[in-house]
């Protein structure tokens, strides 16, 4: 769906991207994951077309969206992080209002559909005005869904929702692609981040790394803490899962031994630890 290829962009002197390559496969749940500032938006932005890669190449659906911006965005839904909403419009106008751009003849119907979706359909009569932030992001998401794109494009879909809302988002993403549709997401939610097929960790424009949630948790480390009697014994391991065995063969399965922790890395931790490493590695250079 998506290919990279050493993406740079800049504006003036700050360098939004440097050097990013990255794939993102038909069907699967990507997130972009990193601070503010981190290039997540400028991302999606060179994906969409609206914003000019200074350097490499990008490929949307096989197609440049720069050089075939009119047939890539036929083909995706963009919510991006601030809404662009009508405001003295209803929920139903605003949506219908984004649709008409695709000129497709079942129009009422896909917008009717995209009002269930989202839960909208009890206030879809209602001004936008009168919504609530969350109110307004399901409307967001519904104007960029109404078309039933191949690709959907979410920067920050959820932030300022509540806990619930999120759960309600990220159950549509997750029947989205299970209809075939993929999805990248840009967020800095850790618990967000762990909900992606796989993840590509952002700083300052650099990608960072790119796997799957799991294998970005096996590059931590683990403490375990064994407690024999008043004793406590601390290891820090890489993989505890292959080094408890050996640190309890020491024991030999002692009766003393009264508990075993283990505390992994979190997700945070890892991503602390990548950006310190590349913190180290720039000061070398």
């Amino acid at each position: 769906m998506i290919r990279v290829e050493n993406l740079r962009k800049s504006y003036g002197r700050i360098e939004a991207l440097r050097g990013i390559s990255l794939t993102v496969r038909t069907g699967e749940v990507f997130g972009l994951l990193g601070r503010n500032g981190a290039g997540k938006t400028t991302l999606i932005k060179v994906l969409v077309g609206s914003s000019r890669p200074g350097g490499g190449s990008v490929q949307v659906l096989g197609l440049s969206p720069t050089n075939n911006a009119i047939a890539v965005r036929r083909q995706i839904g963009y919510m991006p992080q601030a809404h662009v909403l009508y405001e003295d419009l209803s929920a139903r106008d605003n949506i219908r209002f984004f649709a008409q751009a695709h000129a497709f003849p079942d129009l009422d119907r896909r917008v009717t559909e995209a009002l269930d979706l989202t839960g909208l359909s009890t206030r879809e009569r209602d001004p936008v005005f009168s919504f609530s932030g969350g109110m307004k992001q399901r409307v967001s998401l519904a104007c960029a869904l109404v078309h039933r794109p191949r690709l959907l494009l979410l920067d920050e879909p959820t932030a300022g929702v509540d806990p619930r809302l999120r759960e309600i988002f990220w159950r549509h993403f997750r029947q989205l692609a299970a209809q075939g549709v993929t999805l990248l997401v840009s967020t800095h939610q850790m618990d967000e981040a762990l909900l992606c097929d796989r993840l590509a960790i952002l700083r300052d424009g650099a990608l960072l790394a790119c796997d799957t949630p799991r294998d970005l948790l096996r590059t931590g480390r683990a403490a375990v803490r064994i407690h024999r009697g008043d004793d406590v014994e601390t290891a820090d391991v890489a993989d505890y899962a292959d080094q408890l065995p050996k640190i309890l063969q020491r024991y030999q399965l002692d009766p003393a031994i009264t508990r075993i922790e283990i505390e992994p890395d979190t997700l945070e931790t890892v991503v602390l630890k990548l950006i310190h490493a590349q913190e180290q590695h720039a000061a070398r250079d």
